[in-house]
């Protein structure tokens, strides 16, 4: 029996990093917004200042069950992680630690125009743990998903429901 491999916009590029792209609607200054300021980050992937320069701290406050409505499932829910900013080159490049499970991963936003879109790519470096990539991997896409819905100005997909299923069909897939 043949499995049909379903095509997503996170690949496992090297052991413990992923990329994310996704074309949004622009403008690039928009989508600049979305990533840097808490209170348009917090409708997409979560609330927290980012003190935009080198060096500067990064605080994720996460809740998802505000961003589609659903209730978290029992052991997911509200959390706080840390970081610091490692790269800054607004409003193209944004790039900071992730303090996950006491270990510092590192997320690198970059944002390029594309006509009237905008083309996100985003890497996730130094995940540790087979079983910990396909979660994030599901997370980035359900995240970015929300966040292109955001700026089309439609409802957001369901966030617990969405995650669960690409988690496993990345799972799946690696």
């Amino acid at each position: 029996m043949s499995r049909t491999v379903i095509a997503r916009p996170v690949t496992l590029v090297e052991p413990g990093t992923v990329r994310l792209e996704r074309l949004l609607p622009g403008p690039l200054e928009r989508v600049w917004a979305y990533i840097t300021e808490s209170d348009k980050r917090a409708r997409w992937l979560c609330a927290g200042e980012f003190d935009l320069r080198v060096g500067g701290k990064v605080t994720l406050e996460f809740d998802n069950s505000r961003l589609s409505g659903e209730q978290n499932p029992p052991g997911r829910g509200a959390h706080v992680s840390t970081g610091v900013i490692t790269r800054l080159e607004p409003p193209r490049l944004l790039a900071h630690t992730w303090e996950w499970k006491g270990q510092d991963t590192e997320v690198t936003y970059e944002l390029t125009p594309r006509g009237k879109e905008v083309l996100l790519v985003l890497v996730h470096r130094r995940l540790e743990g087979r079983e910990l990539v396909p979660q994030v991997m599901g997370g980035w896409d359900v995240h970015t998903g929300i966040l292109e819905d955001l700026l089309k100005g439609v409802a957001p997909r369901p966030f617990w429901k969405t995650h669960a299923k690409l988690a496993e069909e990345y799972a799946a897939a690696l």
